[in-house]
This record gives structure tokens, C-alpha cells and sequence, in this order.
């Protein structure tokens, strides 16, 4: 899968993604990498990897799944194409915790203020 197949580019906006990720053990980075790398080179993408979280706030999650372990991360479009990561979290139970995706809307504000 080379860079030219891109149909989106990941941005990891500030250090929010960073400090969840270097706390992963290497199965985990690996398979958020590959995830990653579907999610940028995907034209049709699985629900099973990515899916709107909050329609009226443009939040979507790449979904990571390695055994029983659910990872979610929280991103947002900009100018369509470009995917600013945000938040990642454990998801352990069936709902998505309210105060990830309140975290997850502010980084997104907090990113679209800067970029004014």
C-alpha cells in the first residue's frame, strides 16, 4: 500500500492521539497502524472500522478491534478529505462514554479556533 493509493490523509492534531498511543503495547500499535492505513487508502470503508459517533458535531470514530480489546478514536473531516485525530480511548462497555465524546467536540473547537 503505497502513499499514491491515499484517499484521505491522517493529521494527528496536537499531542491528544500521542499520548494514548506510545502507552499501547506493539500488537496494539500495529494494529492501529494497519487500521490506520485501511482508513487512509479505503474508498468504501466497513462500519466495523469507522462510523459517525456525533452527526451534528462531524465526529466519527476508527473503530480497533484486537481480541476483546475495543479501541476507539475519535476524529473529524477537514476540507473533506483530511482526518484530524483526536481522543482514543478502552471502550468496555456497549455505550460510548458521553465524556469522551464532550472531549472529543471540544478538540475539534478547539482546532477549528486555531486554524481562524
Amino acid at each position: 500500500m503505497g502513499n499514491h493509493n491515499k484517499v484521505r490523509s491522517l493529521y494527528f492534531y496536537k499531542d491528544y492521539f500521542e499520548v494514548f498511543f506510545v502507552k499501547q503495547n506493539q500488537k496494539v500499535k500495529d494494529k492501529i497502524i494497519w487500521t490506520f492505513e485501511l482508513v487512509q487508502t479505503q474508498v468504501r470503508l466497513s462500519e466495523n472500522y469507522f462510523k459517525v459517533i456525533e452527526q451534528n458535531e462531524g465526529i466519527y470514530e476508527i473503530r480497533v478491534q484486537l481480541g476483546n480489546n475495543n479501541i476507539r478514536i475519535f476524529c473529524f473531516f477537514d476540507r473533506g478529505k483530511l482526518i484530524v485525530v483526536a481522543n482514543a480511548f478502552y471502550k468496555k462497555t456497549q455505550k460510548t462514554p458521553k465524556q469522551e465524546i464532550i472531549k472529543a467536540i471540544s478538540i475539534k473547537k478547539e482546532y477549528e479556533s486555531e486554524k481562524e
